[in-house]
């Protein structure tokens, strides 16, 4: 199964897909770690950031003809990249799954004023995604981050792709 995680900078996306891919002892690929592995950090144009969701569909695939389960962690923001990994998933007789990660903007505020290991995002990025950040048109799980709520997400989490998977 590929599990995407989706979500704004500083919405805990990232803290959220990794914990949750720990659970399910599943593969974990980040967006902001392979745009580092490919040597292209600082560099965001539409194109840019189709080479690096394309690489992470190419990963996860190989992943998923192994018969592993992947929690992608990345914005997901336009419909293009959504549709790539629906397509290799159908392409390849894989459940896909979606889980949107949301935050108070004050509580994005506060998380994108802190150092971050792996990410460039800052209120600025936030804010331009933000603004083109496309609704979602396929059944997904929303999750309400807080600042101490991750274990009631996982619950969640798991209860979803159980009901919509046959198990976790």
């Amino acid at each position: 199964m590929m599990i995407l995680v989706c979500g704004l900078p500083g919405s805990g996306k990232s803290f959220f897909a990794s914990r949750l891919a720990a659970k399910l002892n599943a593969e974990y690929i980040n967006s902001d770690r392979v745009r580092k592995a490919l040597l292209a950090t600082g560099r965001y144009s539409f194109e840019d950031k189709l080479r690096i969701y394309q690489h992470m569909a190419e990963r996860a695939v190989t992943l998923a003809r192994q018969g592993r389960d992947v929690v992608l962690d990345a914005t997901f923001y336009h419909h293009t990249m959504r549709e790539l990994f629906t397509q290799a998933a159908l392409q390849n007789q894989c459940p896909v799954r979606f889980i949107v990660i949301v935050a108070s903007e004050a509580l994005v505020k506060e998380r994108l004023s802190r150092p971050r290991t792996d990410s460039e995002a800052d209120l600025g990025v936030y804010q331009t995604m933000k603004a083109q950040f496309e609704k979602f048109t396929q059944p997904h799980l929303r999750l309400q981050s807080e600042a101490d709520n991750i274990e009631q997400m996982l619950t969640a989490a798991v209860d979803y792709l159980t009901v919509t998977n046959g198990k976790p």
